[in-house]
């Protein structure tokens, strides 16, 4: 049987998504959507924007633009980014999913140099693969040239010592605890430099 690479997990998953075309947002709509969601009257919000009431209830009822200054007043606010305002809650992320992995029952992938538990397989349609991998290569020989994908990637050391090596940098070692965020399309290997095999956390954008 064919081994699955980190790359081919990813295209897996990728093939299991969907896609579908944005709908046009309501500016005012998502303002009031936000306020309410943290149960703010008109008031609140204003202050918490440094605006006058009246130009808050305009910009929620579509009576006015508001310039760059005061969308940057209102995601301050609100605290989020200014692109957050205009972008809608994807329909299947406020629907309540939710997945658990107990300890050991992760669908397991092994390949020459890792041994893969895949963590959140119940899930469909993710935007994230997480995993947990057994570190078993010594030596980045044992690679058939650098591993690299589409997407960002998350690195979390649970146990042991590894040394991470990428196609721009010079190695790292990381130790229990350590963490590494980093561009998967940028050539990368971990090894084990512990007696024992190491264990990490591995996170993998799928957008």
């Amino acid at each position: 049987m064919k081994q699955k690479t980190p790359e081919n997990l990813i295209r897996v998953a990728r093939e299991n998504g969907q896609t579908a075309e944005a709908e046009p947002l309501n500016l005012g709509a998502r303002v009031r959507e936000l306020r309410k969601s943290r149960n703010w009257t008109l008031e609140q919000a204003a202050g918490q924007a440094g605006l006058a009431r009246s130009t808050l209830s305009k910009i929620e009822n579509g009576q006015m633009s508001p310039t760059y200054e005061a969308l940057k007043k209102l995601a301050v606010g609100l605290e989020i980014s200014v692109p957050q305002l205009f972008t809608a809650p994807k329909r299947d992320q406020i629907n309540g999913r939710m997945s658990v992995t107990k300890s050991g029952t992760g669908t397991p992938q092994a390949t020459v140099t890792y041994e893969h538990e895949l963590l959140g397989e119940t899930l469909t349609n993710k935007q994230m693969l997480p995993y947990r991998a057994r570190i078993r290569a010594r030596s980045v020989e044992e690679f058939d040239g650098w591993v690299r994908h589409d997407g960002e990637e998350f690195l979390y050391v649970l146990t042991g010592v590894v040394r991470l090596y990428t196609e721009f940098y010079e190695p790292i070692e990381m130790r229990r605890g350590d963490s590494a965020y980093y561009d998967a399309a940028m050539g990368h290997n971990v090894i084990s430099v512990s007696a024992d095999d190491a264990m990490i956390l591995w996170v993998t954008s799928l957008v």
